[in-house]
């Protein structure tokens, strides 16, 4: 059993309180200024719950959502039904070939624990020119920590950046409780992947913190907490 279907009851209260954590405030600045306009099909990697679906599909994408918890896509179906919801592995999607001319993983390919396979699925399964576009906690931030909530903490590395690691940290805020557990890989990994799955590299972006509302949310104005990433599928640069 996944990590993720073991905590699909937990997440699914995480993701649903409004303005919780950080998706609700850096979701705009992905829709907006990383996914492009609506095509014909939207495939959603690693969907969950299915809250970015929900937003895709408010902004007029034709999407389908996959996740490899039942409970989550699930969850997903419930909360809209008559919406498509898959559950598959990432990296073995259940679609033809050239099946999208746009994929989504928010937050979700840095979870696989397969990289390399699943952005090759993302790759089989869109058309010649077709768009991945991946929202992930920033590589960098993923190997270390603030040493402490002061706006100027300091940020410190405290792991092997370079290596890919294995991350497991339980957080309890308000009420809820969530368990975070999956791979770290560092930027180059994804940048490797891409390149042997046929993907060029369009576009990278470092948000600061958006809407700022505590004093210690100052620390990821200087250090980005996400990178935002959008790919171009071009079949005469894959792999052999």
């Amino acid at each position: 059993m996944s990590i993720w279907e073991r905590e699909a009851e937990n997440w699914v209260r995480w993701a649903r309180t409004p303005d919780f954590d950080a998706y609700w405030r850096y979701r705009d600045a992905f829709f907006d200024e990383v996914v492009p306009a609506p095509g014909k099909r939207t495939v959603d990697i690693g969907c969950g719950e299915g809250r970015v679906t929900r937003d895709l599909a408010a902004r007029g994408h034709h999407v389908i959502g996959v996740d490899l918890s039942p409970t989550l896509a699930g969850a997903a179906r419930a909360a809209v039904p008559g919406d498509p919801y898959l559950v598959a592995d990432a990296a073995a999607l259940p679609f033809p070939n050239a099946s999208f001319d746009l994929a989504v993983g928010y937050n979700s390919i840095q979870n696989a624990l397969e990289l390399d396979a699943t952005i090759r699925e993302s790759s089989r399964v869109l058309l010649p020119d077709g768009r991945l576009c991946i929202c992930m906690t920033h590589p960098m931030a993923d190997a270390g920590h603030f040493e402490s909530l002061e706006p100027d903490a300091v940020f410190i590395l405290d792991t092997p950046y370079l290596e890919r690691r294995w991350l497991d940290e339980t957080e309890e805020r308000d009420g809820l409780t969530m368990r975070f557990a999956g791979p770290a890989y560092p930027l180059q990994d994804y940048a490797r992947a891409l390149q042997e799955a046929g993907f060029m590299i369009e576009l990278i972006r470092e948000p600061a913190m958006i809407r700022p509302e505590k004093p210690q949310d100052a620390r990821w104005e200087r250090i980005p907490m996400f990178l935002f990433l959008r790919a171009v599928k071009k079949d005469g640069l894959i792999s052999r």
